[in-house]
């Protein structure tokens, strides 16, 4: 089974059945936002096979890495596309198609000259707003403290989201999270829930 999305057209919104097929049985529809070479998608996927995980990308081999491992794994759950993040939320995605967004140790983009290419901007938090379905929830961790903070401050003073307790009773570690907690680094994360405008 060839698990990678590859759209006839990226300028049109594309439906969560347009990836995952017409008769898909899925009851929430998961994407890891910078999926890297996908261990913690793999992980989720076979955890929740009731659930549909998609891995946004923009290296192409990263993408063929996951899609080539869910098949042989046979997670038929599991879709890669590769495509820019903000570019996928804001114009890609039909609005109100995404259950749950893990964004899982992004560039912090540390210099503060870079910092206007940080995806979380306040202009962002709409299209995400946007994109994520009734009741629909944000996941972010970093090891990074002032993006951490960077996103908790402009989340926060937003109307659109409310943040929650960590509650995730399986929420596998990336390799990030695991190379800098054995350096003794601290992980930072947050949860937010879709609030209706």
């Amino acid at each position: 089974m060839d698990t990678a999305f590859v759209p006839d057209d990226y300028f049109k919104r594309h439906s969560v059945l347009d990836i995952f097929g017409s008769d898909s049985p899925y009851n929430s529809y998961e994407i890891d936002l910078g999926c890297g070479d996908g261990g913690f998608l793999l992980q989720m996927a076979a955890h929740y096979p009731e659930r549909a995980f998609l891995g946004i990308e923009r290296l192409l081999g990263r993408i063929r890495r996951v899609c080539n491992e869910s098949s042989q794994q046979g997670l038929n759950n599991v879709r890669g596309l590769r495509i820019e993040s903000r570019y996928f939320l804001e114009y890609f995605i039909a609005p109100g198609s995404i259950s749950r967004l893990h964004y899982l140790f992004p560039d912090p983009w540390p210099k503060e000259k870079h910092h206007k290419n940080r995806l979380v901007q306040e202009d962002f938090i709409p299209v995400l707003h946007r994109a994520l379905s009734e009741k629909g929830e944000l996941l972010f961790k970093t090891d990074h403290e002032d993006y951490y903070i960077w996103c908790c401050e402009r989340l926060d003073a937003s109307p659109l989201f409310q943040r929650v307790d960590w509650d995730e009773p399986f929420y596998p570690k990336t390799d990030f999270q695991l190379h800098w907690e054995s350096m003794g680094k601290p992980i930072y994360q947050a949860k937010y829930i879709k609030i209706e405008a």
